[in-house]
């Protein structure tokens, strides 16, 4: 099992200081929401992504890449009928997937529910091919940079597009890139009437990356999701990728979550 954490789970510290401090506790990958950066890509510039770069490795960690990649920006939209919209959204996705690269990043987690779900008019199965424009328009520079976009399918709760794997796996047959796969989060599966287990041995060819986190919104262990059965899972289907720590809720404490959560993980690995 290779863990990371998302970088926004330590709010206002440092980035040294957060990623010395993760790596410390056992993380050994690191991943990076594009709003906690100094600027929105395209403008960070060359030097800040070298710095960041330099920081990550340093502390030795591994950039597991990007996700929120929509999160806190205006005028992108994955699944409008509006084909200028859809432009500008893929070209920021190709603006990503170049900053993930020149961080040392590989994958790029696609959830951003607010910048996707169905706008008046729009049937499913519309939006589904409106996001499929708007994400080959990505592809060609993806591909070329080695990244993967792994689409996120997200509750009910959150919003009203790609709420199941099935669905995610859907849109990204649809793409028919090797380089559009397929992102699991264990709140967002918490949610479909499948069990997780399951959903985990369905997705087997598609998954690329992993989320731990609990259907509370802190991480895993914290609350009621026994993961023993999950990571049984994932061990049956031989996956290689990264199980990244993504959390909703910080009252508990940055410490509190982070070592926590690391250590429910290697105990339940452990055991399975």
């Amino acid at each position: 099992m290779k863990y990371a954490i998302c970088n926004e789970t330590f709010q206002d510290w440092p980035l040294d200081k957060a990623f010395a401090y993760a790596r410390s506790i056992g993380y050994t990958g690191i991943e990076i929401a594009p709003f906690t950066l100094e600027a929105q890509p395209p403008n960070l510039s060359a030097e800040a992504r070298q710095t960041l770069r330099r920081q990550i490795e340093e502390a030795d960690l591994e950039c597991v890449g990007l996700h929120w990649l929509l999160a806190k920006t205006e005028g992108f939209y994955l699944t409008t009928p509006d084909e200028e919209v859809r432009r500008r959204t893929g070209q920021r996705f190709a603006d990503l997937a170049q900053l993930c690269s020149d961080i040392g990043g590989k994958i790029m987690v696609l959830g951003s529910p607010q910048q996707r779900n169905l706008l008046p008019g729009v049937a499913h199965e519309q939006a589904m091919e409106f996001a499929a424009d708007t994400l080959r328009r990505a592809m060609p520079i993806v591909e070329d940079l080695g990244v993967t976009i792994a689409l996120e399918p997200l509750a009910p709760s959150e919003g009203d597009f790609l709420n199941t794997a099935a669905s995610g796996i859907e849109l990204a047959k649809m793409i028919d890139s090797p380089n559009c796969r397929l992102h699991l989060d264990v709140k967002a599966m918490s949610s479909e009437s499948t069990p997780i287990d399951q959903i985990i041995r369905d997705s087997k060819e598609w998954v690329a990356h992993f989320h731990a986190n609990d259907p509370n919104l802190l991480g895993p262990g914290m609350g009621e999701m026994d993961f023993a059965p999950i990571f049984h899972a994932l061990k049956e289907i031989d996956y290689q990728g990264w199980i990244s720590v993504e959390v909703f809720r910080y009252e508990p404490g940055i410490e509190t979550i982070c070592e926590n959560s690391i250590r429910y993980m290697r105990d339940v690995a452990a055991r399975v």
